[in-house]
């Protein structure tokens, strides 16, 4: 049975994170709607000096870029050799253990494949174990282990100094405007992922 240790076989650098680089030329410059600014912009040389008209997906993109980079950091200095996506995985299987891959992909809003891939590593490294279901053998589900359960409570106690900081520049008046922002773009964008897998 492996140790509950977090750290256990996880010292080391951790993986890095997928890194898209911005389009450059044409694909910089592409018409956008209404809602995302001038027909056509250029993307700047330094991604953090976004001119005001920016198309609002190109700076939620290098927003979310970003936060998954900082957020992968965050493990990194953890001293845990996880990915953001495995993280991800124990923490939905936390909330309700014993689930299908198939219904943590769709939490997760991830391919089957991806999701196979990521569980592969955390049943290899000793987090999750696969086990057949008690009324149906053919089907496998997923269970979080004492080593997976102490590497979230270890990450979350280690990485909450770096999340506060990561949002130490939003004002608290204006906490609760950012916070149904976030809601409702997740909702939306929720919704327009079902319709295009005809959910």
């Amino acid at each position: 049975m492996p140790s509950a240790d977090p750290r256990r076989g996880l010292a080391g650098p951790a993986g890095e994170p997928d890194v898209d680089v911005p389009p450059t030329g044409a694909a910089a410059c592409e018409p956008v709607g209404p809602a995302g600014g001038p027909d056509t912009w250029d993307w700047p040389k330094d991604a953090a000096s976004f001119p005001d008209d920016a198309p609002l997906q190109a700076l939620m993109l290098s927003a979310t870029k970003l936060m998954g980079a900082y957020g992968q950091e965050s493990v990194r200095a953890a001293g845990l050799k996880l990915s953001l996506a495995g993280l991800g995985v124990l923490r939905i299987l936390v909330s309700e253990d014993g689930l299908k891959a198939s219904e943590v992909a769709d939490r997760a809003w991830s391919s089957p494949g991806t999701l196979t891939s990521v569980v592969n590593t955390l049943v290899r490294d000793g987090f999750v174990e696969r086990r057949a279901d008690q009324t149906d053998r053919r089907v496998v589900r997923l269970y979080i282990t004492d080593q997976g359960r102490a590497v979230i409570t270890y990450y979350v106690a280690q990485a909450a100094a770096s999340w506060r900081k990561a949002f130490d520049f939003v004002d608290s008046d204006d906490e609760a405007v950012v916070r149904r922002f976030f809601i409702q773009m997740i909702n939306h964008l929720s919704q327009l992922m079902r319709e295009e897998r005809g959910a």
